[in-house]
């Protein structure tokens, strides 16, 4: 045992030395590469961080503390009608907001628990797929009409194979319908409209801020005058989360007011002392942040308070790391694009235009399988596909690896396996692959 754990460190001390030893600094493709890693950390620090990822990472504390799985396995168990437990499992990714891991033991209970094939496996596929942290930076990043579409896309997969599989397995869903056993569910804490309302509100500040100006820079449109006036807009729905967070959550409303004096100063301050009108609004947004997480913390009349604020801190140590290596990966292998700006990565154009360029059936059909079989955390797809599209892949064949990537990966196939078995499980990778490839096709040609 001694002697295997020597070999091991001579091994790492031999794998490093043999890094450094053949580090090829004196390659122009190597040191662009590494100036592309550095641009686009800068970028995505300053740009989606603080106004996109820390106020998504709340909306997602929210929906775990104060959205019960009870409430959302209401609408599609056993008992409920099929067309709202479709509608309901096709759309439960926004509500949930996990990743393809994080969805299979869920997955794997409310199967157990008796919900029918059909709507289980919908709610398998959305609950990554439409995961709304994802959908916002896929907006964000790689364009308005890319979210739509992915979002749209994982919809309308969700349902169509979802029905698909239960038609297939129809006799099985037959027998365990007549044999499924009434589901208990404990009562909500608050009514849904009070959650709801609290939800939709965080929602809206985290649209609003991020409202980007006109690609074309027209003037007379309602998206120019939205983001003209977008920082009075957000305003206005932080005076009402200023309003959930006394009559919903029952904190302190001088607490609340003493964080929307500070907010307000900082507001003044930063846009007195910063001269980069970019970096402005993310000074009052930070003190937003902490002024938020101190109060929800020192709460004493909820613990429901503490824990959104612990729930949030969680979702952003699981996913801010692998969100890190996803960009340093993806600009160093795939280069820096943005604001008009593009710095080339180590991997050739030509390469990637030679496997998933232009919008062939091959090409879909082959980011569509790498998608299905590659693991990817929380959002790293977002800026990996960020450089292969700069990098020369059709959007056709990025589309088919969105609707493939997310929802699918080899350990969680795995995992469907013990589940669903053998059969069952190749059915439904083979029908997100081959949907997947089919969307791509249609989208590319759009």
């Amino acid at each position: 045992m001694e002697t295997k754990k020597e070999f091991k460190i001579l091994f790492w001390i031999a794998l490093i030395f043999g890094f450094a030893f053949f580090l090829p600094l004196e390659s122009a493709r190597f040191n662009t590469a590494i100036t592309a890693t550095f641009d686009l950390v800068k970028w995505y620090a300053r740009e989606h961080v603080i106004l996109c990822l820390l106020p998504a990472f709340f909306i997602a504390g929210v929906i775990a503390v104060f959205v019960s799985q009870a409430s959302v396995l209401r609408y599609f168990g056993a008992n409920a009608k099929k067309w709202l437990a479709y509608s309901v499992a096709a759309v439960s990714g926004s509500i949930l907001a996990v990743c393809s891991c994080t969805i299979l033991p869920l997955f794997s209970s409310i199967h157990k628990r008796g919900a029918g094939l059909g709507p289980a496996i919908a709610f398998l596929y959305s609950g990554p797929a439409i995961n709304i942290l994802a959908i916002i930076l896929t907006a964000r990043i790689l364009g308005f009409e890319m979210g739509l579409a992915r979002t749209i896309g994982a919809v309308v997969f969700s349902v169509v194979i979802g029905i698909t599989m239960s038609l297939i397995y129809r006799k099985e869903e037959k027998i365990k319908r007549e044999e499924q056993m009434n589901i208990e569910l404990p009562a909500e804490k608050r009514p849904l409209w009070q959650t709801s309302f609290h939800f939709f509100t965080l929602v809206l500040i985290l649209v609003f801020a991020n409202w980007g100006s006109p690609a074309n820079n027209d003037t007379s449109s309602v998206w120019y005058y939205v983001w003209a006036y977008k920082w009075y807009i957000t305003g206005f729905f932080s005076l009402l989360l200023g309003y959930s967070l006394i009559y919903i959550l029952k904190i302190k409303w001088q607490w609340v007011l003493l964080s929307a004096v500070v907010v307000i100063a900082s507001a003044v301050i930063s846009s007195n002392l910063i001269e980069d009108a970019k970096l402005v609004p993310l000074v009052p947004m930070m003190v937003g942040i902490a002024a938020l997480s101190t109060i929800t913390l020192l709460d004493k009349r909820d613990q429901d308070n503490k824990e959104w604020t612990l729930s949030s801190w969680g979702f952003a140590k699981q996913i801010l790391p692998l969100l890190a290596i996803g960009v340093v990966t993806a600009g160093f292998l795939l280069g820096s694009t943005h604001d008009g700006n593009t710095i080339a990565g180590i991997i050739p154009n030509e390469w990637i235009q030679w496997l998933v360029g232009g919008n062939s059936l091959l090409s879909n059909f082959f980011a569509s399988i790498v998608g299905a079989f590659m693991y990817f955390a929380t959002l790293t797809e977002v800026p990996i596909l960020q450089g292969l599209i700069a990098s020369g892949m059709g959007k056709g064949p990025a589309l088919a690896l969105l609707l493939a990537g997310p929802s699918l990966s080899l350990p969680n196939m795995l995992v469907i396996r013990k589940v669903l078995g053998t059969q069952k499980t190749m059915v439904y990778v083979a029908l997100v692959v081959v949907m997947a490839t089919l969307s791509g096709l249609i989208y590319g040609g759009i």
